[in-house]
């Protein structure tokens, strides 16, 4: 996940040039997303899903009728904000339904980061903390379960996850917490996904089914280049399907109102992301 060490030093050589204007219009860092031609029309809603450790809160999007295969996002360290609600309506466009949720709800309801991807990052990284891999398994079994209870998702389709920052662990964990239900899973800039721990997210790979999708940052490869080898060995072992690439863009890159979010790496990684969901959740 983000790094506090280096969080501010990776802000200033990948931050955004066009910060100042839109600072300037008004609008803060949030960008509008490109839409599908064919974008399907879709109904938002706020809810509340009930877990073994409590409420959370979280946004459900699905086109407005039929039933379609499930996504379920988890959001980066900043949390459930606007941003991660225009990712999921626009996944949501392309025929999903959609569940993004708030990860700290233990804690706080959403928001749970004051200014969203503009909060420092030492505001938010207790909230991280506060999370282990046994919450993270509890929590994917409690969504999927809920998931598959809503008419707007097609149960004999597989599920989907995605997961951005840190996200990109529990990500895995879902995939092996439920092996069954998810079918594709994508991480972006998702950090931890291999570790010296016991825990660490890449040696659940055995136990899961699902093809994959990593999109690794520059900077983070440069500070730990042999992951990527270790994940495509280990998927590779375990005869799991797995696209892992670098891209040439800076830890958070993806959601469209961080600091240093790269419109063009972040299309390329969601379009990767819609033929891996158009390949596997069928």
């Amino acid at each position: 996940m983000c790094d506090q060490d280096h969080f501010d030093d990776d802000v200033q050589k990948y931050s955004r040039r066009d910060l100042g204007m839109l600072a300037a219009a008004g609008v803060g860092a949030a960008m509008t997303l490109p839409r599908a031609a064919d974008a399907a029309e879709v109904i938002p809603s706020e809810v509340t899903i009930e877990t073994p450790d409590g409420q959370c809160d979280a946004f459900f999007v699905t086109p407005r009728t039929g039933a379609y295969p499930a996504v379920l996002i988890w959001p980066d360290i900043f949390g459930l904000r606007p941003a991660f609600r225009q990712m999921a309506t626009r996944l949501a466009e392309s025929g999903y339904s959609v569940l993004v949720v708030n990860p700290f709800y233990r804690t706080q309801r959403a928001p749970t980061a004051t200014k969203g991807a503009n909060t420092p990052i030492s505001d938010v990284i207790p909230l991280a903390r506060s999370l282990d891999a046994t919450k993270q398994t509890t929590d994917a079994k409690a969504f999927i379960a809920w998931l598959d209870q809503q008419p707007q998702v097609d149960q004999n389709k597989p599920i989907g996850t995605a997961g951005y920052c840190m996200g990109g662990p529990v990500v895995m964990r879902t995939a092996a917490a439920v092996p069954s239900r998810v079918g594709a899973a994508a991480t972006f800039h998702g950090g931890g996904l291999v570790t010296n721990r016991p825990d660490s997210p890449h040696l659940l790979i055995p136990a899961m089914k699902a093809q994959f999708l990593i999109a690794i940052a520059e900077n983070d490869d440069e500070r730990d280049p042999e992951s990527k080898t270790v994940l495509k060995e280990t998927f590779s072992e375990a005869g799991l399907s797995a696209e892992i690439d670098v891209y040439p863009a800076g830890h958070g890159w993806c959601p469209p109102d961080t600091k240093v979010h790269n419109s063009e790496q972040s299309e390329k990684a969601w379009q990767r992301m819609l033929v891996l969901f158009e390949q596997a959740l069928v």
